[in-house]
């Protein structure tokens, strides 16, 4: 496990840092925002063979900050200055000449399998170090989320937001031919790599979900021919069977945020209805009754809500109830169909897919269905899911025809920076947990 230690390297006074007109702060809206310019030589080595160490590890950290659109690196061949030593001063003069706005400077040490890895950020204009310096520490085989540990906290504090970098998603991996697809459930870093798998390909299985801390993956399994929910423990791999009530079929589950309850929906005969269990006892509670289908389900990060999705007024559409059930209100009214809603971590949005006039979007819209906003359009694009800080959505991109092929993608709340998850083979359902510990 990585530890973070609090790395106190230089003292400044109680007084905000500036930079040429205020402090040096990306404010994220809506408009088209002009990238920051910033730089990240190789981190210096402070130990013999730590070198190519040092480089790997400022590339992940430029990657991940370039990969927001949200900052420009500025490459190595424009450098005027080198870093060859952590302590010595910075040469802003030189930095500022190439238009640098932010640079991170850093040192790595490796003895044996552990890595200690220490970094400033500096605010190149006011000539001054934004926040304390840090040190991380880890196993050399955690080098990358040592780097992504770096890269959050330069992002949180250049925009003052929280970051998700240092996070892993669970999805389905699928290989072969549209008409025989072969899936399993795989686990991997946010930027798709580390990549390991979880189950084999010998049946289907469907839309994995993170427990709120990471530690758990439900998700739904055909392989006694019936779809059934299974609950997986992360670290060892061991699963077990929510068990559900014979002849119903039980999917589309995902926990509450408490980790005890599970929400999930139990199809039986034409009808299909939304009920919560208690994962220690099994007790089920049906959370619906209506001569329709309902599933879907996803709570509001505080507990109290439900959004589900629901055909009860004729068409595909999201509601909200309590998350005891009762009376659901339609929050959906836009042109087209609405399905699996998810709740944003922090409150505010709910992202969607949408079908209309034969094309497919990833959208958001507030709790009570106002400010509907698409962020996407394809052939397919479905199943969105929310990086830890409600920044960006992770979905699944399928494209036309016989040799379609379903891919993650990711895409900022803005509707800017869409971009494809690199994966070794293609991938669907997407479920993003939280910032590791």
């Amino acid at each position: 496990m990585v530890r973070v230690l609090c790395f106190l390297l230089m003292v400044f006074g109680a007084a905000p840092v500036l930079a040429q007109n205020g402090p040096l702060r990306i404010e994220i809206t809506e408009g088209v925002i002009e990238p920051l310019p910033f730089a990240v030589p190789d981190l210096v080595p402070e130990t013999a063979g730590s070198a190519e160490m040092g480089a790997q590890l400022a590339r992940v950290i430029a990657a991940d900050l370039t990969g927001t659109g949200l900052f420009r690196e500025l490459p190595a061949s424009a450098f005027i200055s080198q870093v060859s030593d952590f302590g010595a001063p910075v040469q802003y003069a030189d930095w500022k000449a190439i238009n640098a706005q932010a640079l991170v400077t850093g040192a790595v040490s490796v003895q044996g399998n552990q890595v200690t890895v220490k970094f400033r950020l500096y605010d190149v204009f006011s000539g001054t170090e934004l926040g304390d310096g840090l040190q991380f520490a880890g196993t050399t085989d955690g080098w990358r989320r040592i780097a992504h540990k770096v890269a959050d906290a330069v992002y949180s504090r250049i925009t003052g937001e929280g970051g998700y970098f240092d996070s892993r998603v669970v999805f389905v991996s699928e290989t072969g031919p549209k008409a025989e697809r072969r899936k399993r459930l795989a686990i991997m870093d946010y930027d798709g790599a580390n990549v390991q798998y979880l189950t084999g390909s010998e049946a289907i299985v469907l839309a994995p979900r993170f427990s709120a801390n990471g530690d758990r993956v439900l998700y739904t399994s055909y392989e006694t021919g019936f779809p059934r929910i299974y609950v997986l423990d992360v670290g060892s791999v061991q699963r077990r069977v929510l068990e559900s009530q014979q002849g119903t079929m039980s999917f589309a589950p995902r926990f509450a945020p408490d980790g005890q309850t599970v929400v999930y929906s139990v199809s039986q005969g034409s009808n299909t209805d939304i009920y919560s269990m208690r994962v220690s006892t099994g007790q089920a509670t049906r959370l619906t009754n209506a001569p329709s289908i309902e599933t879907a389900p996803s709570f509001s990060p505080d507990g109290s809500q439900i959004v589900f999705e629901s055909d009860r007024s004729g068409s595909q559409q999201l509601y909200v109830m309590p998350a005891s059930g009762g009376e659901a209100r339609r929050i959906s009214f836009g042109e087209g169909r609405y399905g699996t809603p998810v709740w944003s971590p922090r409150g505010d949005l709910i992202a969607f897919t949408k079908q209309s006039k034969g094309r497919f979007h990833i959208g958001v819209m507030r709790n009570d269905g106002s400010e509907e906003r698409l962020l996407t359009a394809s052939f397919l694009d479905e199943g969105p899911t929310w990086s830890p800080n409600g920044r960006v959505i992770m979905f699944a991109r399928e494209t036309q025809g016989a040799a379609g092929r379903s891919s993650l993608y990711s895409v900022d709340i803005t509707g800017r920076n869409l971009r494809p998850v690199r994966t070794p083979e293609g991938g669907s359902d997407p479920s993003w947990g939280p910032l590791q510990p």
